[in-house]
């Protein structure tokens, strides 16, 4: 598979768009809406205009439009129309917002990410955009990439533009971090674990309240934690669990933290998909499960 996607079958539109394969080409028999071209084995497939209409005549269905009516206008009109439609709604779309950065990501293009950020960031503050934007972008690029639709170099392109977004935020409040606790959060993830951005997102809570914080990303053994806990006085660890890269248990990875820092006294919070269906009480008095990002901003509180 090519790094630039340009090209695109049936069931690629259908993961993208949401849309049926046997709906799209019942719009193509019926409206002429798209009009996949033919390899020289006379294989159907589909361009990158082909893909950025399908996702505008979503959008116009999704906000009440009929598709006979959609399907009378030409590709530059109904373009037009979802302009026109978030032009009238000041507040536009998450939904127009997470088409645009797909296409951003298909094409690898930094300016379209970066124009339509600035958008959705000039009505609403970050962490909004994050849950209701960025949450929903991640995952469906995570279905996208198991069903082969994109390949990972699109998935590092939109996740590192949606890092730098994040860390540029956490460096402005870290700048003005005036904080007088004593209290120092460390972010790590366990080893093997190299998905981050869930804890960068827990960093910019931390910096957004002001708290100190030591920010060691991804894949850190615990043992070599130790040094921190006896260096910091009141340090508060923070990890984000998303996939079981050692073969054992939240509460036997708790365990081992303890160990290895040698204390059972140190607070440890755990976040993450994979610590959902844990019991707190399983775990060492001093590990906390924290299941959702508003208890741990509550805990911040």
């Amino acid at each position: 598979m090519d790094a630039v996607k340009s090209t695109f079958s049936i069931k690629d539109l259908e993961c993208f768009g949401g849309v049926k394969a046997h709906t799209i080409r019942m719009w193509e028999r019926r409206y002429n809406l798209l009009e996949p071209k033919r390899t020289d084995t006379n294989i159907r497939y589909y361009d990158l205009a082909d893909l950025q209409k399908l996702l505008n005549v979503t959008f116009l269905l999704q906000h009440d439009y009929k598709i006979s009516k959609v399907a009378e206008h030409s590709t530059e009109e109904i373009a037009h129309l979802v302009q026109e439609f978030l032009k009238k709604n000041r507040l536009g779309s998450n939904y127009h917002a997470i088409s645009s950065f797909k296409i951003a990501m298909m094409n690898f293009d930094h300016h379209l990410f970066t124009k339509t950020f600035n958008t959705l960031s000039e009505k609403m503050e970050f962490r909004k955009i994050f849950f209701q934007v960025f949450i929903p972008l991640l995952e469906e690029i995570g279905l996208l990439w198991q069903s082969n639709a994109i390949n990972p170099a699109h998935e590092h392109f939109i996740s590192n533009l949606i890092r730098q977004k994040m860390q540029v935020k956490i460096e402005s409040y870290s700048a003005n971090n005036k904080s007088t606790s004593s209290k120092t959060f460390v972010l790590f993830l366990p080893e093997n674990e190299i998905h981050d951005l869930g804890l960068i997102f827990l960093n910019y809570e931390v910096a957004a309240k002001g708290f100190k914080y030591i920010y060691l990303g991804q894949s850190i053994q615990t043992e070599s934690l130790k040094y921190l806990v006896s260096a910091l006085p009141d340090a508060h660890f923070v990890s984000y669990m998303t996939i079981n890269s050692n073969g054992i248990s939240i509460a036997e990875f708790a365990r081992q933290f303890n160990r290895d820092v040698e204390s059972d006294k140190v607070p440890l919070y755990l976040l993450g998909r994979l610590i959902h269906e844990e019991n707190q009480a399983d775990m060492p008095s001093n590990v906390k499960l924290i299941k959702t990002i508003e208890a741990f901003q509550t805990l911040l509180n």
